[in-house]
């Protein structure tokens, strides 16, 4: 019988899982030419947007697991240029199943009471809080890669979404 952290584990991953589906197929609708656009002078343009977007699961792990900010540095650099929309995908893909396996071998005991310390802050974080932030987190930038693309003229709708 599955525990109810394994449930609430299973629904966290459901809800990332249809992000990064999602996130891929809005990904997949940008037209070369629109990746330098940038909404306002104080905001990413879409590319560094989307750059982000993708390494969130990746780069969340990294920080969960106590990485430094140096190799934080490093893994985002690998993806600066990176225009090939199936690579991005892949990124986000491979960070997604990395972010899995690491959050399903956490006994139910760590996933609730295990904290993990971030290089920017002072104080730990629960593994079970650390999933809803990566979650959040990935929602949050989904929202505004919708918004970018509604701001060029793209069809993109609530549908898009779910």
């Amino acid at each position: 019988m599955m525990s109810g952290v394994q449930e609430m584990k299973g629904l966290l991953f459901e809800e990332l899982e249809l992000i990064v589906e999602t996130t891929s197929n809005l990904i997949r609708k940008i037209s070369p030419e629109d990746w330098s656009y940038q909404p306002r002078e104080n905001m990413n343009t879409l590319q560094q947007l989307v750059q982000h977007l993708v390494s969130v699961p990746k780069i969340d792990l990294l920080i969960i697991q106590e990485g430094t900010e140096q190799a934080v540095h490093q893994l985002e650099a690998e993806i600066k240029d990176e225009q090939n929309v199936e690579k991005l995908i892949a990124w986000m893909n491979d960070g997604f199943a990395e972010l899995k396996v690491y959050m399903e071998g956490l006994s139910d005991d760590d996933f609730l009471h295990k904290r993990g310390i971030p290089f920017y802050l002072e104080h730990g974080t629960i593994q079970a809080k650390w999933l809803i932030e990566v979650v959040t987190h990935a929602q949050h930038h989904r929202a505004q890669l919708f918004n970018y693309l509604k701001q060029l003229g793209y069809e993109v709708n609530m549908f898009d979404l779910y």
